[in-house]
């Protein structure tokens, strides 16, 4: 059995137990979360939820919202069940075992508000040096950003909103594969520092959605003041401050 530890995320809101050698929640989860931006009485589902780093703490977040994680990994969804338990969210944050490769019908459940999702950022093997086994789900889309997109499409009902995490490089295919049912484009890139390109983008769309695309203001993680980060972000790491939308 993998070691598991318990660490406290959302400036100690959230207490999330996770395995030391597989994925597990970092920045891209707590941006994420952030990004949620649900309000009361929605229903919001996560694809490829893990151990629940990012749909804790959207539950946290927003709470007058309920939360529905899939996650294809038995033991992920365990901990995930585990973890909503854990901090006494599992009146209104349920795990289901499903597979975004068979679709979002498979699940038999109704269309939601809202969907988020930090789908694996490679879908090449050939593009990295293989990770450890326990974290090549999380990786590797073995069917392809195409899968993750088209899940997200049809998990949301008509004017239901889309937030993803992804990395920078994969913003064209990212509109591409979303376009032809989703519209209302927002995109606010990630900079590890205000003067470095942006390694990360957080990509809103709604579907159906047909207002132009807006280009955010960025988000820059450090400043070269020799704080851990810079004070935005820290601000939305620790809950004070969410990521907005237009």
């Amino acid at each position: 059995m993998d070691e598991i530890t318990e660490d406290r995320v959302l400036d100690g809101r959230v207490r999330l137990r996770q395995p030391v050698g597989g994925y597990r929640a970092g920045l891209d989860a707590a941006l994420l979360a952030a990004a949620c931006d649900s309000g009361p009485g929605m229903r919001v589902l996560e694809a490829g939820c893990g151990a629940g780093g990012a749909l804790l703490a959207a539950a946290v977040r927003r709470p007058g919202a309920c939360f529905t994680g899939v996650e294809r990994s038995a033991s992920a969804a365990a901990l995930a069940r585990e973890n909503a338990s854990l901090n006494e969210l599992a009146d209104r944050v349920e795990i289901l075992e499903g597979d975004v490769a068979s679709g979002f019908r498979s699940l038999g459940l109704a269309p939601f508000d809202a969907a988020m999702s930090n789908p694996p950022f490679f879908d090449d093997p050939a593009a990295l040096r293989a990770p450890a086994l326990a974290k090549q789900g999380a990786w590797m889309a073995d069917d392809g950003l195409g899968a993750w997109t088209a899940f997200l499409s049809k998990a949301v009902r008509e004017g239901g909103a889309i937030t993803l995490i992804h990395r920078a490089d994969r913003l064209a295919d990212i509109l591409a594969l979303l376009a032809p049912k989703a519209g209302s484009f927002q995109i606010r890139p990630v900079h590890p520092f205000a003067d470095q390109p942006a390694k990360r983008v957080i990509v809103r769309a709604i579907k159906t959605g047909r207002a132009p695309l807006r280009l955010l203001p960025p988000l820059v993680m450090h400043d070269r003041a020799g704080g851990k980060h810079s004070a935005e972000a820290e601000a939305i790491l620790r809950g004070e401050a969410a990521l907005p939308w237009l």
